[in-house]
């Protein structure tokens, strides 16, 4: 099949789905990225140039904040509750864990007791240089041109090359079926199968509704904070103005997106 005849298909698909006084599909919007912007935003949707987020440790002062903001995500994103023999087969988008292993590379000796001995919110740092998105060979993990990191699910092939590529431990291998331990489906987002990997996308499919991630409506009253990276007017950035930050294995060079207040 020619190029012109597939991408041909592609907006045939679309347009039946939207002339059917339909929304398009999720996985729909996924499978075709470069047509993204034909389609992409309603006028309620928010929009950036490069998406970032901040979380202020600070605020997190009790295991129900954390529960709360990991309870907000993985049920909206029909993330399973699997109680397997081992963590790391446990499907997470998002999770905690302890200063020293979310910061290896900074480690002081001489550490405030607070900040050592503390649990950190962890997720994807929706890298600007994804080492994912380069050794996908299915293109199943893919950037979007506001800088998320973004996957079609029926795209995966389970190769787990991104999970190897990935720094940060941010990606879960479905190793088993998925939907026997998912207790309340959402309908609104695509469940998957197993043999998958899924990851945090920063709630795409909830700012094309106008909305900021599940996680971050969650969070303890400034806890957690959204916005464009570029504008230099956002709450992101006069939140980094305002604090010290710090990031996860900067000098590994993928630029994450996520930053931290301590």
């Amino acid at each position: 099949m020619d190029n012109k005849r597939r991408t041909f298909l592609k907006f045939a698909g679309v347009a039946a789905a939207l002339g059917a006084g339909g929304s398009v599909p999720l996985t729909l919007r996924a499978a075709y990225a470069p047509e993204q912007e034909q389609y992409k935003q309603d006028r309620d949707a928010l929009t950036a140039t490069r998406w970032g987020m901040v979380i202020d440790m600070r605020k997190f002062t009790s295991e129900e904040d954390f529960e709360r903001c990991i309870e907000a995500c993985h049920s909206v994103h029909n993330v399973p509750d699997q109680q397997l023999p081992k963590q790391k087969q446990k499907v997470m988008w998002i999770w905690t864990d302890h200063y020293e292993h979310a910061f290896p590379s900074s480690h002081n000796p001489y550490l405030a007791e607070r900040v050592e001995h503390k649990d950190f919110l962890l997720l994807c740092n929706q890298c600007d240089n994804p080492p994912c998105v380069r050794v996908c060979p299915t293109k199943a993990t893919f950037q979007r041109e506001d800088g998320i990191v973004q996957m079609d699910f029926h795209r995966c092939i389970g190769c787990r090359y991104c999970m190897a590529g990935c720094p940060y431990g941010s990606r879960s291998f479905n190793f088993c079926d998925p939907a026997p331990y998912v207790q309340e489906k959402n309908a609104d987002f695509p469940t998957r199968m197993r043999g998958v990997v899924e990851k945090c996308n920063f709630c795409v499919e909830r700012l094309e509704e106008g909305l900021q991630p599940a996680c971050v409506e969650a969070a303890p009253e400034g806890g957690m904070f959204f916005g464009d990276l570029d504008d230099p007017n956002s709450e992101v950035r006069r939140v980094l103005r305002e604090n010290f930050s710090i990031r996860r294995k900067v000098e590994l060079g993928t630029n994450p997106c996520v930053f931290y207040i301590v």
